[in-house]
């Protein structure tokens, strides 16, 4: 019975942050599509994946701490648990500042091979350019969110995610239906969203005092390869789903136009729902796998 109280004590909190995460998903789209149409829609579609490649980034290296810390700590290593939770923040950070860089580049490039053409492509430019300035922000967002978990803070990573998920909905409807700021509108709504999400777990850090120490420059590297040999299947399992909106998103185009894609965002925002549904059960057992 105990286990049992303690296995939801993890996994409900997990699992309502991700349903309400999966609602996040549909927020922009729904008030882009009522705002801006299909074309806005089909941007929005053709720029999600690149989002979505930054949550998984984030998640994956937050994960892949967030599971070497929990052994750690489960060995008694107090060290070992100040340096692995120190080394996957400094790898947020580099991942976030390197991912922003390339998409600032590339996001031309990027929308034109996933897709769009046109009116989309510009529109999704906009989109696109708004969510790489605050790729810092996405990454922190989804990666802070296992490392409070694996602290014993299940019900403070779903109050962080569901704070994000709350401001992300208010600023959508005020950027968006009352300043009219259109597609870069969404973006910001959903990266200040995602600060609210990083500031909550901030916070819990601070007043639970984490051991955060950089770890000596001759430990680094086998940190952060440690941490990564982990964070690869999280990132892989987070990101797949992309693959096949990618392909479909391509076919959509080429057959019927920026108005089949917008037909296809809403039956992809819906399977998105229910895979991040698996994800929130995922996540809320592997404090408790790691640690014991």
């Amino acid at each position: 019975m105990k286990n049992a109280r303690e296995f939801f004590s993890y996994v409900l909190p997990s699992l309502a942050a991700f349903a309400l995460s999966g609602v996040y998903a549909v927020v922009d789209g729904f008030f882009v599509g009522n705002s801006i149409g299909d074309a806005g829609l089909a941007a929005i579609n053709f720029a999600f994946p690149v989002t979505a490649l930054l949550q998984a980034a984030g998640t994956g290296i937050g994960m892949g701490g967030a599971i070497r810390f929990a052994i750690c700590g489960a060995q008694g290593d107090a060290e070992g648990e100040r340096h692995y939770f120190s080394s996957a923040l400094l790898l947020l950070l580099l991942c976030g500042a390197l991912l922003s860089l390339i998409f600032f580049v590339l996001a031309g490039p990027l929308l034109e091979a996933l897709g769009a053409e046109g009116a989309t492509l510009t529109l999704g430019m906009e989109y696109l350019i708004f969510i790489a300035a605050g790729a810092l922000f996405q990454v922190f967002g989804t990666g802070l969110i296992p490392l409070i978990r694996n602290m014993g803070g299940s019900l403070c990573a779903m109050f962080a995610m569901s704070a994000g998920f709350i401001a992300n909905i208010i600023l959508d409807w005020l950027f968006i239906m009352v300043f009219g700021w259109g597609m870069a509108g969404a973006a910001a709504a959903t990266v200040i969203g995602q600060a609210v999400t990083a500031l909550g777990a901030v916070l819990y850090f601070a007043a639970k005092r984490s051991p955060l120490s950089l770890p000596p420059a001759r430990r680094i590297l086998h940190l952060f390869s440690a941490i990564l040999k982990i964070s690869f299947a999280p990132f892989g399992i987070t990101f797949s789903p992309m693959i096949g909106m990618i392909l479909m998103n391509r076919f959509a185009v080429f057959y019927g136009g920026e108005g089949a894609v917008a037909c296809y965002a809403c039956v992809g925002y819906i399977v998105t729902i229910v895979y991040l549904l698996l994800q929130g059960i995922g996540d809320g057992c592997q404090p408790m796998i790691s640690r014991y």
